[in-house]
């Protein structure tokens, strides 16, 4: 007898209600690119929005565009938030719904916005967070260093002393380093770097999630040598720059420090408590101290 197989019956996809937008502050991620980036609930949050604040209005109604989104925009940047901010929270102590945007990303990350979430909170405002696109996040993924620690410092210093110093602070950081820079800058901050931070991996991630995505790795003073000799890359930049190096322990102060312990205690213990007393690695402790217990 002839089976005919059938496959099995599959689960009704289940459709995702809107959730009701109730009044608050609401800070909303759009894409960084790639406008298919944007998630479900921003385009939910963007429609049911008395007012949308915007870092600059022509990029936020170009988006809005695409989605065929119609509702008041009005500007918020770092030169008109001391006038703004004060009239944002007005329409939200009366109860209106409104969202903040950055032109692209999530705002608050190198971006106008802090000021007004504390005030809201002060005043006992609703504040609503809707997670997206991150410029900073989505190189550090792409760059193929270290994720478990990472330290974002935003743009650094146009003038290059300026830029060291800063650099000198971040040196002994054991996290991967991100930073924004202008293309113009880029050579001569990846040279700074490279003076600074000595040869560390780093990647040059240009135009995320866009048409000409562009990702360079190698150390820093193979990418500053590569784009001190080219033309300014175009579009936005993301640089991350792989973590500092372990220090070499000094083994001069370990094998003081077991010389004394060993005078009072079993080998085993006497490397446990140096090893931890001065971070060093243990097995390297415990080859120095038998070398020592051999030679005395």
């Amino acid at each position: 007898m002839t089976r005919t197989w059938k496959a099995p019956r599959q689960a009704e996809p289940k459709h995702i209600e809107a959730e009701e937008q109730s009044p608050g502050l609401y800070i909303v991620s759009t894409p960084i690119g790639n406008a298919r980036d944007i998630s479900l609930r921003a385009l939910e949050a963007l429609k049911g929005a008395d007012l949308i604040a915007a870092e600059d209005t022509r990029v936020t109604a170009k988006l809005l565009a695409i989605f065929a989104i119609s509702r008041p925009l009005t500007a918020y940047n770092d030169h008109n938030a001391p006038r703004e901010r004060p009239r944002l929270l007005a329409r939200l102590k009366q109860g209106e719904c409104v969202v903040l945007v950055s032109d692209a990303g999530t705002p608050l990350v190198s971006d106008p916005g802090y000021k007004l979430v504390r005030e809201a909170i002060a005043e006992g405002v609703a504040v609503h967070v809707l997670p997206g696109a991150s410029a900073p996040l989505t190189a550090l993924a792409l760059a193929g260093l270290p994720t478990d620690r990472f330290f974002f410092a935003g743009f650094l210093p146009p003038k290059s002393a300026e830029r060291k110093n800063i650099l000198e602070e971040f040196k002994t950081l054991r996290a991967t380093l991100i930073f924004f820079e202008s293309a113009q800058r880029l050579g001569e901050s990846l040279a700074d770097l490279a003076a600074v931070l000595g040869p560390r991996q780093a990647a040059v991630t240009r135009e995320l999630t866009k048409l000409h995505e562009e990702v360079r790795r190698g150390t820093l003073a193979e990418l500053a040598g590569r784009y001190a000799a080219a033309e300014p890359p175009k579009g936005e930049i993301t640089l991350v720059v792989g973590p500092a190096g372990e220090a070499a322990p000094d083994f001069s102060r370990v094998a003081a420090a077991l010389e004394k312990a060993l005078e009072f205690m079993p080998l085993r213990a006497a490397v446990d408590l140096v090893a931890e007393m001065l971070e060093a690695p243990r097995r390297e402790v415990y080859a120095l101290a038998l070398k020592m217990k051999k030679d005395g």
